[in-house]
């Protein structure tokens, strides 16, 4: 296990870096849309759908939509973020939590027209490219202190998975894996992880 450790330090380093720079990249769209919202400069709207659009289009396939009707909701989601920029204020929300709020809505309203059966995320997770610092700030350090502790390949799963949001295919794709080693490369890391906690407690 020792010789393992020092693998996981590198891959918890590498959480921070990549936690750094999501939440500078955070900022960094929250000033884009604040800017959209004083000048309208189309140039600005267009780095913004191309930034947001697939990642909305994703997310409403996730909440339960077609792939053919999410990507008419994702143009309507986009076409009301340049309509409604002048409504965004950048201290009460980023601007991924209020460009996917926009989605949502409009999602909704959409399943609830056709009558489908809609899948939603709660409410504190509506936006799924930030998450709320605090609690989550508590989860993440733990979950470090456990990184720290896993042989190499469990931890790199983990960190895939956990800070990147890779599914499992893509994972397995990006190391040259089988799928089911992925699986159980996680299902032991989540062990351990479940030890960690419940001892914890």
């Amino acid at each position: 296990m020792l010789e393992d450790e020092p693998e996981g330090k590198k891959v918890t380093a590498a959480a921070d870096l990549t936690q750094s720079k999501q939440k500078a990249e955070r900022e960094n769209w929250t000033r884009t849309l604040a800017s959209l919202a004083e000048s309208r400069d189309k140039q600005l709207f267009a780095q913004l759908f191309t930034h947001f659009g697939p990642r909305v289009k994703a997310y409403i396939i996730r909440l339960g939509m077609p792939p053919a009707t999410a990507e008419e909701v994702t143009q309507e989601a986009m076409l009301s973020v340049w309509r409604k920029a002048h409504l965004f204020n950048a201290a009460k929300a980023s601007a991924s939590t209020w460009i996917f709020t926009l989605a949502r809505n409009l999602c909704i309203d959409r399943m609830r027209k056709e009558k489908t059966q809609e899948y939603e995320l709660p409410d504190d997770e509506v936006d799924p490219d930030t998450r709320d610092y605090g609690e989550q700030a508590v989860l993440e350090a733990q979950m470090k202190t456990v990184i720290d502790t896993l042989p190499e390949a469990q931890a790199q799963v983990l960190f895939l998975s956990y800070y990147e949001g890779k599914s499992h295919s893509e994972i397995a794709e990006q190391l040259g894996i089988p799928l089911g080693s992925v699986k159980s490369r996680l299902r032991l890391a989540f062990s351990k992880l479940k030890t960690h906690w419940e001892g914890r407690a």
